[in-house]
C-alpha cells in the first residue's frame, strides 16, 4: 500500500513538472526577451498563452504536498525542517510571480509593468531552481532521517545546483516548444520562428548540461549516478530518444507530435529520478514503507486520489480543451 501511495504521489510530481513546468519556463522567456519594443510581441503571447492556465497549474503541487506530508509524515518533516530555505524561496517566488503576472496586465503605466515583469520573470526561474535543489538534495541523500539537516550545504551542492539548473532549463524547453506551438496556432511566423529557434537552443544546451551532469553525479551522488546507469537506464534512454526527436521536428518545422515528444522526454528524466531513488524515500536510506503512514490512513488517501480522477482531472481536461479550441477569453 506504502509503495501504491509513493506513486501516486510520484505521478502527480510528474504532471507538475509538466505542466507547472512550462509555466515556469514561460517567465523565463519572458525575462530573456529584451527590452520594451523589442520583447513586446513575445511577452505579449506568453501572457495569452499562459493567462487561462497559469493558476491550475499549482492544483499539482498542492495535490504532491497533502499526500506528502498525510502519507509520509516523518519525511516531511524531515525535508520541511532541512531544506526550509529554498522551500521557503519557492513558495516566495510563487507569490511574487503571480503577483507581478496579474498586477502587470492591469497596470496603465510602463515603469510599473516593467517593475512588475521583473518580479514575474525572476520568480519564474528562482522556483524552478529551488524545486530543483530540493530534488537534488533528496536524491543524493542529504536530508538526515530525523531532520535538521544542514540549512545550507544540504542544496548547495553539485548535484542540488545541477538539478536547479537542469530544472530551469526543462522548463525553459518546454515552454518554448508549447510557445512556437501556440505562435503557429495564431499563423504568426515571426513568433514561431523567434521560439523554434530558442527551443533549439536550450535543447542543445539541456543536453550538454545532462552530459556534465554524469560527472557530478559519479562523483557526488554515487548511488544516484549507480542507479541511473542501471534500473534507471531505459528510462533514460528513452528520455534521450524523446528529446533527439523533438529536435528533429524541430529543425524541420513540424509540429505534429512535437509537445508530445518534449512531454515525454521530460516526464521519463523525472520518472528516471524516481525509479533511481526507489525504495529510499530520502535518496539513500528510510524506505518507502518504513516512513509511511498507518495503512488506514493510506487508504484514504487511495480514495482521495480516486475521487481527484473523478473530479478534478476531467475539469482540468476541459480548462486546457477550451484554450486549446479558443473559447477562454485572453483577459483570463
Amino acid at each position: 500500500m506504502s509503495n501504491a501511495v509513493a506513486l501516486i504521489m510520484f505521478a502527480g510530481v510528474i504532471a507538475y513538472a509538466l505542466f507547472g513546468g512550462a509555466d515556469f519556463g514561460a517567465g523565463f522567456w519572458d525575462l530573456t526577451a529584451g527590452q520594451a519594443d523589442r520583447g513586446r510581441q513575445p511577452r505579449h503571447l506568453i501572457d495569452v498563452s499562459i493567462g487561462p492556465v497559469w493558476e491550475a497549474n499549482h492544483t499539482w503541487l498542492i495535490y504532491c504536498l497533502v499526500i506528502l506530508w498525510t502519507g509520509f509524515p516523518a519525511a516531511f518533516t524531515a525535508i520541511t525542517s532541512t531544506l526550509y530555505l529554498p522551500l521557503a524561496f519557492a513558495a516566495l517566488g510563487i507569490v511574487l510571480r503571480g503577483s507581478g503576472f496579474a498586477f502587470r496586465k492591469v497596470s496603465l503605466r510602463t515603469a510599473e509593468q516593467r517593475v512588475y515583469g521583473v518580479i514575474f520573470a525572476v520568480s519564474s526561474v528562482l522556483t524552478p531552481y529551488c524545486f530543483g535543489s530540493v530534488a537534488g538534495a533528496i536524491a543524493s541523500g542529504r536530508v538526515p532521517s530525523q531532520g535538521n539537516g544542514n540549512a545550507v550545504s544540504s542544496w548547495i551542492n553539485p548535484t542540488s545546483v545541477l538539478g536547479g539548473v537542469l530544472a530551469v532549463l526543462v522548463c525553459a524547453f518546454l515552454a518554448a516548444v508549447y510557445l512556437t506551438q501556440a505562435a503557429r496556432k495564431q499563423q504568426s511566423a515571426r513568433l514561431e520562428t523567434y521560439f523554434r529557434r530558442r527551443a533549439l537552443v536550450v535543447a542543445a544546451v539541456t543536453g550538454a548540461v545532462s552530459l556534465a551532469g554524469v560527472l557530478v553525479l559519479r562523483s557526488d551522488s554515487p548511488r544516484l549516478f549507480d542507479q541511473l546507469s542501471h534500473r534507471g537506464l531505459p528510462l533514460m534512454i528513452v528520455a534521450a530518444l524523446s528529446g533527439v526527436t523533438s529536435l528533429l521536428l524541430l529543425g524541420a518545422g513540424r509540429s505534429r507530435g512535437l509537445r508530445g515528444t518534449a512531454a515525454v522526454a521530460v516526464a521519463a528524466v523525472v520518472a528516471g529520478w524516481g525509479v533511481a531513488q526507489y525504495p529510499y524515500l530520502l535518496g539513500t536510506h528510510v524506505p518507502i514503507a518504513d516512513a509511511a503512514a498507518p495503512d488506514s490512513t493510506l487508504w484514504v488517501l487511495v480514495g482521495v486520489a480516486c475521487a481527484a480522477v473523478v473530479l478534478i482531472v476531467p475539469s482540468l481536461a476541459l480548462l486546457f480543451s477550451m484554450y486549446e479550441r479558443g473559447r477562454l477569453g485572453t483577459h483570463t
